[in-house]
């Protein structure tokens, strides 16, 4: 390496072009070789920069969503579960309903792969350069009531609102109190037309006041917004999990 490719090399450090900086020797060779012309060489060499960046930002994204595994849809055993709609999943995996602002609500029994479903929309989503953030309703509950305490909840109620999409888990398994009833509905409410919302929960609709300190009409409220635009899947099957232990011997089937 010549004393002008130190330098260009110190410069693109400087600059934090790390994937022009990566490439620059590899590129320059090649296009020396064959010959190509100095505008074709420079697209070459912007193209692998911009190709590094994408490969970052996706990576940041994902670790800065909190999601506590990576799933994706082609794990997914479609033949397994017969009560997950297959097409529905498909087609809400372009993430259109992300542009739209609509929100997705995953119910049905344990095990039936409604998390799994949530994480591979949301592994999707950050892989498309969008910001996301996952939580199960007993951390967001949690977050909001330690933020009140440490006054500084409007600016956690910033950070869940932020995102262009929220994913809650297992709505349903903890009863909250009427004050931590009242933080879900905020965030709700303050993410209505603003942002998508993945919910899950082991609970019809019907139940769902019973979670909700037993309060009909807030429940109804939140429900109203969340439901406005949505996509309801009500999934049916076997649990996964269960599957695995007769496979296993750990657990003997009917």
């Amino acid at each position: 390496m010549n004393l002008q490719h130190e330098k260009i090399i110190q410069l693109c450090d400087e600059l934090k072009l790390e994937g022009l900086s990566n490439e620059y020797s590899a590129i320059c060779q090649q296009c020396a070789k064959e010959e190509v012309s100095f505008t074709d060489c420079l697209e070459q060499l912007l193209k692998a920069e911009a190709s590094a960046r994408s490969v970052r930002t996706k990576s940041m994204l994902t670790r800065m969503s909190g999601l506590p595994i990576i799933k994706t849809l082609d794990e997914f055993d479609f033949d397994f579960a017969h009560g997950v709609p297959k097409k529905q999943i498909m087609e809400l995996a372009s993430l259109a309903f992300i542009e739209r602002k609509e929100n997705i609500v995953l119910l049905g029994p344990s095990g039936i792969g409604k998390t799994h479903m949530a994480i591979a929309l949301g592994y999707l989503a950050t892989q498309a350069g969008i910001r996301v953030r996952f939580l199960s309703a007993a951390d967001l509950i949690v977050l909001l009531e330690e933020a009140q305490k440490r006054e500084t909840y409007k600016k956690t109620m910033v950070t869940l609102t932020a995102p262009k999409l929220l994913i809650i888990d297992e709505i349903g398994y903890l009863p909250l109190a009427r004050n931590q009833a009242d933080h879900f509905f905020q965030v709700i409410a303050k993410r209505y037309e603003k942002g998508s919302v993945i919910l899950t929960s082991n609970l019809n609709f019907g139940q769902w006041d019973k979670t909700f300190a037993g309060d009909g009409v807030l429940t109804a409220a939140m429900l109203d917004r969340l439901l406005h635009h949505s996509h309801v899947l009500a999934l049916k099957g076997e649990s996964y999990r269960l599957k695995e232990k007769r496979k296993a011997g750990i657990v003997k089937g009917n």
